[in-house]
């Protein structure tokens, strides 16, 4: 069974609880993994970056990924989120229940 994982990254602790918070309460997704002392190496307008993130895992379902994505774009604190989508299968029980949580 089809399973989506939805990633974004941020700065603060609080924010990535904020944005955990309002997936699940939206239902846009079942279960999400933070992860924290991600080291971020990147180039941000013109200058080499180095920054210490929470990385956010979300599991989800086709039919939700674009709503969390929406979601996220809206309420994310970064001006331009990383929001990347991986797809894969899943073990059956698991995607049901993440089917389950996520339905309406």
């Amino acid at each position: 069974m089809n399973l989506v994982i939805l990633l974004t990254t941020t700065a603060k602790k609080s924010d990535a609880h904020r944005l955990a918070h309002q997936a699940l309460h939206h239902r846009a997704a079942a279960c999400i993994q933070m992860i924290p002392g991600l080291e971020s190496h990147y180039v941000w307008k013109g200058k080499r970056k180095i920054a210490r993130e929470f990385l956010l895992l979300a599991k989800t379902t086709a039919a939700r990924r674009r709503d969390l994505i929406r979601l996220w774009t809206r309420i994310h604190p970064y001006d331009c989120p990383e929001i990347v989508t991986l797809t894969g299968k899943s073990a059956s029980a698991y995607a049901r229940w993440v089917a389950t949580a996520t339905s309406s």
